[in-house]
């Protein structure tokens, strides 16, 4: 059914065990899998009176961003490697990470994203809404959320 997935990631507990729940449904499906990492872009300071100043240049930040990226992919790279499931690995510059994802499940050709749930409730959940909860309202790629 599915043979190409899209497993966004940030490097947290909840987006690690989504990784090995997605690789372990890539291999019952016989698919391979896109690891996908939104690198922050470089934020933009205010100076003024009491601002306070980052001596990062825009070089060093996208280092690091690199560097975060390349460990947080790396980590489903080798889980699909322990289970015998072919893993590539992707990452793009973006502030809006919901449309990142979409426009790399799109760019890779993937026909299912597999998201973990922040499960963001309440108050903050009605504030800052949720990244899934994005990728449902915008995605035409069908979207499995695990929770």
């Amino acid at each position: 059914m599915f043979k190409h997935i899209l497993v966004p990631t940030d490097g947290s507990e909840l987006s690690k065990e989504t990784a090995r729940r997605a690789v372990s449904f890539a291999k019952d499906a016989g698919a391979r899998i896109t690891a996908f990492f939104a690198k922050p872009e470089y934020p933009v300071s205010y100076y003024g009176e009491g601002a306070l100043i980052d001596p990062t240049t825009p070089e060093k930040f996208a280092e690091l961003a690199e560097q975060q990226a390349q460990q947080t992919l790396a980590f489903v790279a080798d889980l699909g490697a322990e289970e015998g499931v072919a893993v590539s690995t992707l990452s793009l510059t973006s502030d809006i990470p919901y449309q990142a994802i979409i426009d790399a499940a799109t760019r890779a050709g993937c026909d299912l994203i597999f998201m973990a749930s922040h499960g963001r409730r309440g108050f903050s959940a009605l504030l800052l809404g949720s990244e899934t909860n994005k990728v449902l309202t915008h995605s035409k790629i069908p979207v499995l959320v695990y929770r």
